[in-house]
């Protein structure tokens, strides 16, 4: 049995799938490159029949990076495959990644069908696949709640008909880490095609019962030599399998014996990356890549740390691409200074945008005492609001204890300057009323989150919003040292995404 793990990334296709997190093609080349340096062995780059966004990305992403393979997902179903097939034709190794639902739930009320038909689609999937490309891929929906036997019928026929891996996804969350175990185990002992090494297995394992990283360590375990997995485990509903809690597993505990070609210092920029891209923050106490993952505040804990790192932790941060002894910047900080911790988070900067970031890094240090990585990464992706059609020029806001608060604004939209103001129930209210009735549309604010990016009084928040629309729902990103100027610029973003 092989001890290569292959590290199959799913960013860019299921953790792609969360709402408010959809990036444009540049965004997502500029992330598949990052996955490279990571050293990931397969790229899931889209979807391409669902939409043309979809398609044209998995074209541009083929075409940007070299050595690892780009997959296109689709379902067993000839049309999918063949759009699936030309959008992978500047790929330098393709894969073709078709399936079909196999759990009883999924036959009966999904396609209305029967365990022998499911097995006959499969099978054709398969053989159409093979036509485009040699290496195929085939999920087996729901194996998660598929009973053992009738699974391996469906992988023994797959691997027959040419599939090269075998997808095993535990696509509600549900197992348990033992039953998923014992489901690979089951397989590897009752489909010849594995044992002869003619298909690997593979674990594709959601979070919804927080059991995803056991289940799919559970697999790799039994048998399996791939693991479906995404950056800060982000995806659908409560996620899938961290890509970095795999990686690092695997580096700790040697002796299970089984490598990956992940680069693990470059961990830390790309989970930087990943959050920044898709303003979708990490929780401050997830494993490996939140702030807290190698913070103590226990005065146990401390001593410890203090007389022998080995008493608390068991990776050393350095080792994930933290650096302990990183450039602090401040409004002292020169432009070198940021082009390096640019350069460290995975950014590359020169000309003109280096400077027009360093001007507004400039401005933002003046606010902070010391501006860190993820203010960092909110100043490098805020060109990204410059071609909008609607910008914020000012807002002034007048507010405080038994006094009404008032809002001023001012709009440019496609060069054209409005201004408007409105009271309130609060500055943030009176805010997005000025803002209302310049953009005279019927909007409904849905949802409103505030976080900040670290602690104290000076620091830059974080605003999530959802409007919807004309029957669509639109997801707005805002980032400002004034909480109501972000809550401002989150709603100007929505409205940027309004289909016209």
């Amino acid at each position: 049995m092989s001890d290569r793990l292959f590290i199959f990334d799913t960013t860019l296709r299921d953790g792609e799938q969360v709402p408010g997190c959809q990036l444009n093609t540049v965004e997502k080349i500029q992330v598949a490159k990052q996955l490279e340096i990571l050293g990931v062995d397969v790229i899931e780059a889209g979807f391409p029949i669902s939409s043309p966004g979809d398609f044209n990305s998995v074209i541009e992403i083929s075409k940007a990076v070299t050595w690892p393979t780009i997959c296109a997902l689709t379902r067993a179903v000839q049309k999918d495959i063949d759009v699936a097939a030309d959008a992978l034709r500047e790929a330098k190794h393709k894969r073709i990644h078709t399936g079909i639902g196999t759990s009883d739930p999924h036959i009966k009320y999904k396609f209305n069908s029967n365990r022998e038909e499911i097995i006959e689609r499969a099978v054709a999937a398969v053989k159409y696949a093979k036509r485009y490309v040699e290496d195929v891929e085939f999920y087996a929906e729901d194996a998660g709640r598929t009973e053992n036997e009738y699974l391996a019928r469906v992988v023994e026929a797959v691997v027959k008909a040419g599939a090269t891996v075998v997808n095993i996804p535990d696509t509600t969350g549900y197992c348990l880490p033992q039953e998923y175990g014992e489901k690979i185990k089951y397989l590897m002992e009752h489909v010849d095609g594995l044992s002869a090494g003619k298909a690997i297995l593979s674990t594709h394992c959601h979070n919804d019962l927080g059991m995803a990283t056991a289940n799919t360590m559970a697999g790799v375990l039994n048998g399996a030599r791939q693991v479906e997995v995404t950056i800060n485990g982000i995806g659908e509903r409560a996620g899938n399998t961290s890509l970095e809690e795999v990686a690092m597993i695997l580096k700790c505990h040697k002796g299970i014996g089984i490598d990956t070609n992940i680069n693990t210092q470059k961990i830390y920029p790309t989970s930087r990356m990943v959050s920044s891209l898709m303003n979708m923050p990490v929780q401050p106490n997830k494993a490996i890549v939140g702030r807290n993952a190698f913070a103590h505040s226990s005065g146990i804990h401390q001593d410890g740390v203090l007389k022998n790192v080995q008493t608390y932790e068991i990776m050393n941060p350095k080792d994930v691409g933290i650096d302990d002894n990183a450039i602090v910047l401040t409004a002292r900080s020169g432009r070198a200074a940021l082009k390096h911790r640019l350069s460290v988070l995975g950014v590359e900067m020169d000309g003109e945008r280096l400077d027009a970031t360093y001007q507004e890094f400039l401005k933002l240090a003046d606010k902070k005492k010391e501006v860190n990585d993820d203010d960092v990464l909110m100043l490098a992706g805020a060109d990204r609001a410059a071609a909008h059609a609607v910008k914020l020029d000012y807002l002034q806001v007048t507010t405080g204890m038994g006094v009404k608060s008032v809002a001023c604004i001012g709009l440019d939209i496609a060069g054209e300057k409005f201004e408007a103001s409105a009271s309130g129930n609060g500055p943030v209210d009176a805010a997005i009323k000025a803002l209302k009735n310049i953009i005279k549309r019927q909007m409904v604010l849905k949802e409103f989150t505030i976080q900040a990016i670290s602690k104290g009084s000076d620091d830059v928040g974080k605003v999530h919003m959802q409007v919807e629309y004309d029957g669509h729902v639109y997801y707005g990103f805002g980032a400002n040292t004034d909480i109501v100027t972000a809550s401002v610029e989150a709603y100007i973003d929505c409205i940027n995404k309004f289909k016209k």
